[in-house]
């Protein structure tokens, strides 16, 4: 939900037509915000769900006991 946000406020951003060497949020460029903010949205993809993950640390949890 994070990343969505801040992926909208940069497409927003980019909307007003500034360059890509511009100065952007944080102290990096325009690009490096958007490069920043696709590289996010990919790793979000790839995230598995929840319910992948929790059975796993259910047994990992149960071995060490």
């Amino acid at each position: 939900m994070k990343t969505a946000c801040l992926a909208m406020a940069v497409l927003a951003l980019a909307a007003c037509s500034k360059s890509d060497t511009a100065p952007g949020p944080g102290g990096v460029t325009m690009g490096e915000a958007r490069a920043l903010d696709e590289a996010a949205a990919m790793l979000d993809e790839r995230r598995p769900p929840a319910e992948a993950v929790a059975p796993a640390e259910a047994q990992a949890s149960e071995a060490a006991q």
